[in-house]
Protein backbone atom coordinates (compact mmCIF):
# COMPACT_ATOMS: atom_id res chain seq x y z
CA UNK A 1 0.00 0.00 0.00
CA UNK A 2 1.48 3.31 -0.95
CA UNK A 3 1.10 6.80 -0.63
CA UNK A 4 2.60 10.21 -2.36
CA UNK A 5 4.93 12.52 -0.50
CA UNK A 6 2.57 15.24 -1.09
CA UNK A 7 -0.65 13.81 0.62
CA UNK A 8 -1.64 14.58 4.01
CA UNK A 9 -1.01 12.43 6.84
CA UNK A 10 -5.08 12.46 7.71
CA UNK A 11 -5.10 10.54 4.72
CA UNK A 12 -2.49 7.91 5.85
CA UNK A 13 -3.98 7.86 9.63
CA UNK A 14 -7.43 6.83 7.57
CA UNK A 15 -5.61 3.77 5.87
CA UNK A 16 -3.47 2.79 9.03
CA UNK A 17 -6.97 2.57 10.27
CA UNK A 18 -8.88 1.23 7.79
CA UNK A 19 -6.63 -1.45 6.48
CA UNK A 20 -4.15 -1.90 9.08
CA UNK A 21 -0.56 -2.25 7.17
CA UNK A 22 2.42 -2.10 9.21
CA UNK A 23 3.65 1.13 6.78
CA UNK A 24 3.09 2.51 3.97
CA UNK A 25 5.27 2.95 0.85
CA UNK A 26 5.71 6.36 0.27
CA UNK A 27 6.26 7.73 -3.77
CA UNK A 28 7.35 10.68 -5.70
CA UNK A 29 5.41 12.26 -8.03
CA UNK A 30 6.86 10.21 -10.97
CA UNK A 31 5.26 7.40 -9.00
CA UNK A 32 9.31 6.17 -7.72
CA UNK A 33 9.82 5.12 -4.28
CA UNK A 34 10.69 7.30 -1.73
CA UNK A 35 11.02 5.68 1.85
CA UNK A 36 8.29 4.29 4.22
CA UNK A 37 6.15 5.88 6.62
CA UNK A 38 4.78 4.34 9.97
CA UNK A 39 1.84 5.37 11.83
CA UNK A 40 3.84 5.59 15.69
CA UNK A 41 6.01 8.30 13.78
CA UNK A 42 2.56 10.35 13.05
CA UNK A 43 1.87 9.91 16.74
CA UNK A 44 4.92 10.89 18.02
CA UNK A 45 5.03 14.11 16.08
CA UNK A 46 2.13 15.83 17.35
CA UNK A 47 1.90 17.82 14.17
CA UNK A 48 -1.14 18.31 12.72
CA UNK A 49 -2.25 15.87 10.01
CA UNK A 50 -4.66 17.69 8.16
CA UNK A 51 -2.20 19.96 6.97
CA UNK A 52 1.26 18.24 7.51
CA UNK A 53 3.00 16.60 4.21
CA UNK A 54 3.41 13.09 4.49
CA UNK A 55 7.21 14.14 2.80
CA UNK A 56 7.49 15.89 6.57
CA UNK A 57 7.91 12.92 8.28
CA UNK A 58 8.73 10.02 5.78
CA UNK A 59 12.27 8.29 6.47
CA UNK A 60 14.32 7.44 3.89
CA UNK A 61 14.86 3.59 4.29
CA UNK A 62 16.30 0.46 2.43
CA UNK A 63 14.48 -2.31 0.20
CA UNK A 64 14.30 -5.75 1.77
CA UNK A 65 14.32 -8.53 -1.41
CA UNK A 66 12.65 -11.86 -1.76
CA UNK A 67 15.51 -13.68 -0.96
CA UNK A 68 17.49 -12.21 1.93
CA UNK A 69 18.83 -13.64 5.06
CA UNK A 70 17.30 -12.89 8.23
CA UNK A 71 20.90 -11.71 9.39
CA UNK A 72 20.60 -9.39 6.28
CA UNK A 73 17.37 -7.70 7.13
CA UNK A 74 18.01 -7.71 10.70
CA UNK A 75 21.87 -5.43 9.85
CA UNK A 76 19.10 -3.06 7.25
CA UNK A 77 16.68 -2.67 10.01
CA UNK A 78 19.78 -1.53 12.29
CA UNK A 79 21.61 0.48 9.89
CA UNK A 80 18.10 2.51 9.13
CA UNK A 81 16.21 2.50 12.28
CA UNK A 82 13.32 1.79 10.64
CA UNK A 83 11.70 -1.51 11.62
CA UNK A 84 9.01 -1.47 8.96
CA UNK A 85 11.22 -2.45 5.80
CA UNK A 86 9.61 -2.65 2.28
CA UNK A 87 10.06 -6.16 0.26
CA UNK A 88 10.64 -6.34 -3.01
CA UNK A 89 10.52 -9.35 -5.74
CA UNK A 90 12.69 -7.51 -8.54
CA UNK A 91 11.08 -4.04 -9.20
CA UNK A 92 8.09 -5.01 -7.72
CA UNK A 93 6.57 -4.28 -3.90
CA UNK A 94 5.24 -7.39 -2.66
CA UNK A 95 4.84 -6.47 1.16
CA UNK A 96 6.71 -5.22 4.22
CA UNK A 97 8.47 -7.16 6.82
CA UNK A 98 9.04 -6.72 10.53
CA UNK A 99 10.94 -6.37 13.54
CA UNK A 100 8.25 -8.86 14.91
CA UNK A 101 8.74 -11.01 11.74
CA UNK A 102 11.99 -11.40 12.13
CA UNK A 103 12.70 -12.34 15.62
CA UNK A 104 9.72 -14.13 15.47
CA UNK A 105 10.96 -16.51 12.21
CA UNK A 106 14.61 -16.49 13.77
CA UNK A 107 13.60 -17.59 16.97
CA UNK A 108 11.57 -20.65 15.68
CA UNK A 109 15.17 -22.08 14.62
CA UNK A 110 18.10 -23.52 16.87
CA UNK A 111 19.11 -20.19 18.01
CA UNK A 112 15.71 -19.70 19.74
CA UNK A 113 16.93 -22.23 22.10
CA UNK A 114 19.74 -19.32 23.23
CA UNK A 115 18.98 -18.00 26.98
CA UNK A 116 17.54 -14.30 27.78
CA UNK A 117 21.09 -13.60 29.04
CA UNK A 118 22.86 -14.11 26.20
CA UNK A 119 21.64 -11.50 24.35
CA UNK A 120 20.08 -9.24 27.32
CA UNK A 121 21.54 -5.29 28.63
CA UNK A 122 22.85 -5.77 31.67
CA UNK A 123 23.55 -1.96 31.92
CA UNK A 124 19.90 -0.41 33.61
CA UNK A 125 18.93 2.70 34.64
CA UNK A 126 16.49 1.94 37.87
CA UNK A 127 13.78 5.09 38.90
CA UNK A 128 12.13 5.22 41.79
CA UNK A 129 8.55 5.37 41.68
CA UNK A 130 8.59 9.07 43.43
CA UNK A 131 10.73 10.41 40.71
CA UNK A 132 9.72 13.34 38.78
CA UNK A 133 8.96 12.83 35.38
CA UNK A 134 11.64 15.62 34.08
CA UNK A 135 14.31 13.44 35.87
CA UNK A 136 12.89 10.41 33.86
CA UNK A 137 13.20 12.39 30.56
CA UNK A 138 16.48 14.26 31.36
CA UNK A 139 17.70 10.56 32.09
CA UNK A 140 16.31 9.22 28.42
CA UNK A 141 17.52 12.17 26.66
CA UNK A 142 21.42 11.85 28.36
CA UNK A 143 21.68 8.34 28.03
CA UNK A 144 19.66 7.58 24.91
CA UNK A 145 17.59 5.12 26.48
CA UNK A 146 13.75 4.19 26.03
CA UNK A 147 12.79 1.97 28.84
CA UNK A 148 13.60 1.85 32.20
CA UNK A 149 12.18 -0.30 35.14
CA UNK A 150 10.28 1.55 37.96
CA UNK A 151 11.14 0.38 41.92
CA UNK A 152 9.54 1.07 45.46
CA UNK A 153 10.58 0.05 48.46
CA UNK A 154 13.21 -1.80 46.92
CA UNK A 155 10.21 -4.14 44.60
CA UNK A 156 9.92 -4.08 40.55
CA UNK A 157 6.78 -1.73 40.27
CA UNK A 158 6.51 -0.68 36.72
CA UNK A 159 8.19 0.23 34.11
CA UNK A 160 8.11 3.52 32.19
CA UNK A 161 8.86 4.03 28.80
CA UNK A 162 9.15 6.79 25.52
CA UNK A 163 5.80 5.55 24.84
CA UNK A 164 4.29 5.97 28.32
CA UNK A 165 5.22 9.59 27.78
CA UNK A 166 3.28 9.89 24.52
CA UNK A 167 0.44 8.42 25.24
CA UNK A 168 -0.15 9.24 28.51
CA UNK A 169 0.97 12.92 28.24
CA UNK A 170 1.90 14.61 25.07
CA UNK A 171 -0.92 13.39 23.16
CA UNK A 172 -3.62 14.17 25.80
CA UNK A 173 -2.39 17.27 26.66
CA UNK A 174 -2.33 18.27 23.09
CA UNK A 175 -5.92 17.12 22.00
CA UNK A 176 -7.20 19.50 24.94
CA UNK A 177 -5.49 22.14 24.37
CA UNK A 178 -3.18 23.95 21.33
CA UNK A 179 -1.64 26.56 24.08
CA UNK A 180 0.20 25.62 27.09
CA UNK A 181 1.00 27.54 30.26
CA UNK A 182 4.15 27.34 32.16
CA UNK A 183 2.76 26.54 35.19
CA UNK A 184 0.97 23.41 33.37
CA UNK A 185 4.57 22.38 32.39
CA UNK A 186 5.81 22.83 35.58
CA UNK A 187 2.90 20.29 37.50
CA UNK A 188 3.79 17.87 34.56
CA UNK A 189 7.28 17.97 35.27
CA UNK A 190 7.32 17.15 38.85
CA UNK A 191 4.47 14.42 38.88
CA UNK A 192 6.34 11.32 40.42
CA UNK A 193 6.83 8.26 37.86
CA UNK A 194 4.05 6.13 39.41
CA UNK A 195 0.83 8.57 37.50
CA UNK A 196 2.13 7.50 34.17
CA UNK A 197 4.13 3.76 34.16
CA UNK A 198 3.30 0.72 32.74
CA UNK A 199 2.34 -2.16 35.22
CA UNK A 200 2.27 -5.16 35.79
CA UNK A 201 5.63 -5.57 34.65
CA UNK A 202 6.33 -8.59 32.48
CA UNK A 203 9.28 -10.32 33.37
CA UNK A 204 11.57 -13.23 32.40
CA UNK A 205 14.44 -15.42 33.88
CA UNK A 206 18.42 -14.94 32.60
CA UNK A 207 17.32 -18.49 31.68
CA UNK A 208 14.63 -17.93 29.91
CA UNK A 209 14.89 -18.69 26.30
CA UNK A 210 14.40 -16.76 23.36
CA UNK A 211 11.78 -18.43 22.10
CA UNK A 212 9.38 -18.09 25.20
CA UNK A 213 10.73 -14.33 25.92
CA UNK A 214 9.75 -13.71 22.49
CA UNK A 215 6.46 -15.01 22.80
CA UNK A 216 5.80 -13.21 26.01
CA UNK A 217 6.83 -9.99 23.93
CA UNK A 218 4.09 -11.32 21.57
CA UNK A 219 1.09 -11.94 23.77
CA UNK A 220 1.41 -8.72 25.93
CA UNK A 221 2.10 -6.63 22.73
CA UNK A 222 5.15 -4.92 24.90
CA UNK A 223 8.80 -3.53 23.39
CA UNK A 224 10.63 -4.48 26.47
CA UNK A 225 10.90 -7.39 28.98
CA UNK A 226 12.58 -6.94 32.65
CA UNK A 227 14.72 -9.26 34.01
CA UNK A 228 14.69 -10.58 36.96
CA UNK A 229 16.76 -12.47 40.03
CA UNK A 230 14.81 -12.89 43.08
CA UNK A 231 12.29 -10.15 42.22
CA UNK A 232 14.99 -7.97 41.78
CA UNK A 233 15.82 -6.11 38.03
CA UNK A 234 18.90 -7.79 36.62
CA UNK A 235 18.64 -5.71 33.30
CA UNK A 236 16.26 -6.11 29.98
CA UNK A 237 15.72 -7.55 26.58
CA UNK A 238 14.22 -5.21 23.98
CA UNK A 239 13.45 -5.93 20.19
CA UNK A 240 16.85 -4.21 19.21
CA UNK A 241 18.63 -6.90 21.65
CA UNK A 242 17.13 -9.73 19.81
CA UNK A 243 18.59 -8.29 16.45
CA UNK A 244 21.74 -7.14 17.14
CA UNK A 245 22.73 -10.55 17.42
CA UNK A 246 21.11 -11.86 14.34
CA UNK A 247 22.85 -8.79 12.46
CA UNK A 248 26.21 -9.94 14.07
CA UNK A 249 25.52 -13.99 12.19
CA UNK A 250 26.28 -12.23 8.74
CA UNK A 251 30.08 -11.98 9.47
CA UNK A 252 31.39 -14.28 7.09
CA UNK A 253 34.82 -14.99 8.79
CA UNK A 254 35.45 -14.65 12.69
CA UNK A 255 36.42 -10.80 13.34
CA UNK A 256 35.34 -7.62 14.99
CA UNK A 257 33.28 -5.45 12.58
CA UNK A 258 31.34 -1.58 13.19
CA UNK A 259 27.82 -0.89 12.24
CA UNK A 260 27.14 2.27 12.18
CA UNK A 261 23.59 3.38 13.08
CA UNK A 262 22.98 7.39 12.30
CA UNK A 263 19.63 9.33 12.52
CA UNK A 264 19.12 12.28 10.22
CA UNK A 265 19.99 15.28 12.35
CA UNK A 266 23.59 14.01 12.51
CA UNK A 267 25.62 14.70 9.79
CA UNK A 268 29.05 12.64 9.15
CA UNK A 269 31.51 13.57 6.31
CA UNK A 270 33.72 11.37 4.76
CA UNK A 271 36.60 12.54 6.68
CA UNK A 272 35.34 12.19 9.96
CA UNK A 273 33.84 8.69 9.41
CA UNK A 274 37.61 7.77 8.00
CA UNK A 275 38.64 9.23 11.65
CA UNK A 276 36.43 6.93 13.39
CA UNK A 277 37.19 3.99 11.64
CA UNK A 278 40.78 4.46 12.50
CA UNK A 279 40.09 4.49 15.75
CA UNK A 280 37.56 1.67 15.52
CA UNK A 281 40.65 -0.06 13.63
CA UNK A 282 43.47 0.69 16.65
CA UNK A 283 40.72 -0.91 19.10
CA UNK A 284 40.44 -4.03 16.78
CA UNK A 285 44.02 -4.28 17.22
CA UNK A 286 44.39 -4.21 20.60
CA UNK A 287 41.33 -6.81 21.37
CA UNK A 288 41.03 -9.12 17.85
CA UNK A 289 42.10 -12.28 19.81
CA UNK A 290 40.94 -12.13 23.68
CA UNK A 291 37.39 -10.57 22.20
CA UNK A 292 37.47 -12.97 18.53
CA UNK A 293 34.76 -11.86 17.00
CA UNK A 294 31.89 -9.45 17.29
CA UNK A 295 29.96 -6.50 16.14
CA UNK A 296 30.51 -2.90 17.60
CA UNK A 297 27.07 -0.80 17.20
CA UNK A 298 27.46 2.72 16.95
CA UNK A 299 24.13 4.74 17.51
CA UNK A 300 23.92 8.10 17.17
CA UNK A 301 21.19 11.14 17.25
CA UNK A 302 20.97 15.05 18.01
CA UNK A 303 18.95 16.51 20.90
CA UNK A 304 18.77 19.51 18.86
CA UNK A 305 20.75 21.66 21.62
CA UNK A 306 23.10 24.19 20.02
CA UNK A 307 26.44 25.23 21.20
CA UNK A 308 27.63 27.94 19.03
CA UNK A 309 26.16 26.70 16.23
CA UNK A 310 26.95 22.97 16.66
CA UNK A 311 24.22 20.12 17.70
CA UNK A 312 24.80 18.43 20.91
CA UNK A 313 25.00 14.55 19.86
CA UNK A 314 24.44 11.63 21.53
CA UNK A 315 26.66 8.22 21.41
CA UNK A 316 25.62 4.37 22.12
CA UNK A 317 28.29 1.99 21.88
CA UNK A 318 26.58 -1.72 22.04
CA UNK A 319 29.70 -4.15 21.79
CA UNK A 320 28.84 -8.11 21.26
CA UNK A 321 31.26 -10.52 21.38
CA UNK A 322 31.66 -14.21 21.50
CA UNK A 323 33.05 -12.92 25.31
CA UNK A 324 30.37 -10.91 26.25
CA UNK A 325 28.60 -7.81 25.65
CA UNK A 326 29.55 -4.01 26.49
CA UNK A 327 27.97 -0.89 26.07
CA UNK A 328 29.04 2.74 27.07
CA UNK A 329 27.82 6.73 26.32
CA UNK A 330 28.78 9.71 25.35
CA UNK A 331 27.44 13.86 24.71
CA UNK A 332 29.24 16.44 22.96
CA UNK A 333 29.21 18.53 19.73
CA UNK A 334 31.86 16.78 17.95
CA UNK A 335 31.51 13.48 16.41
CA UNK A 336 34.74 11.96 16.22
CA UNK A 337 35.48 13.02 20.10
CA UNK A 338 32.11 11.82 21.24
CA UNK A 339 33.07 8.57 19.09
CA UNK A 340 36.85 8.38 20.99
CA UNK A 341 35.17 8.70 24.45
CA UNK A 342 32.65 6.33 24.71
CA UNK A 343 34.86 4.18 22.99
CA UNK A 344 37.42 4.59 25.87
CA UNK A 345 34.30 4.30 28.45
CA UNK A 346 33.79 1.03 26.53
CA UNK A 347 37.21 -0.57 26.58
CA UNK A 348 37.72 0.08 30.01
CA UNK A 349 33.92 -1.86 30.63
CA UNK A 350 35.97 -5.00 28.68
CA UNK A 351 39.49 -4.55 31.03
CA UNK A 352 37.57 -4.46 33.91
CA UNK A 353 35.69 -8.11 33.18
CA UNK A 354 35.97 -11.07 34.31
CA UNK A 355 36.22 -12.18 31.38
CA UNK A 356 40.06 -10.11 31.09
CA UNK A 357 41.19 -10.01 34.85
CA UNK A 358 43.41 -13.03 34.17
CA UNK A 359 45.20 -11.98 30.90
CA UNK A 360 48.35 -9.65 32.55
CA UNK A 361 48.95 -7.60 29.48
CA UNK A 362 45.53 -6.46 29.55
CA UNK A 363 45.30 -5.55 33.38
CA UNK A 364 48.87 -3.48 32.79
CA UNK A 365 46.63 -1.69 29.91
CA UNK A 366 43.77 -1.21 32.34
CA UNK A 367 45.79 0.18 34.82
CA UNK A 368 47.27 2.71 32.67
CA UNK A 369 43.76 3.78 31.37
CA UNK A 370 42.35 4.79 35.25
CA UNK A 371 46.12 6.48 36.57
CA UNK A 372 46.01 8.51 33.04
CA UNK A 373 42.25 8.64 31.30
CA UNK A 374 41.63 10.62 28.63
CA UNK A 375 40.54 14.02 28.50
CA UNK A 376 36.57 14.39 28.79
CA UNK A 377 34.40 16.81 28.05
Amino acid sequence: MSVSEDDTLSKCLSLFSREKPPALIVLDRGGKYRGVLARRWIVRSMLDPSVTKVKTLMRSSPKAMLQDSLGRVARLMIESEVMQLPVYSGEDPIGFVTDEDIIHSAVMQEWGDTAVKEVMSKKLFVVEEGESLGSVLTLFRERGVSHAPVVGNGKLVGVISVHDFIEQVFQPRRRQTLGERAGEKVRFLSAPVKTIMSKPVITVLSETRLRDAEKEMHRFDVSCLVVVEKGRPIGSVTKKDFLEPMAQMEMVKPELTVQFSVKNDVEIDDIQRSLIMDVFAAFTRRYKRTLEAGTLFVYMKGHGTNYKGKQLIHCRLQLRTVKGSFSSSAEGWNVEQIFRLALNRLERQVLSSKEMKYNPKLAKTYLKLIRFPSTEF
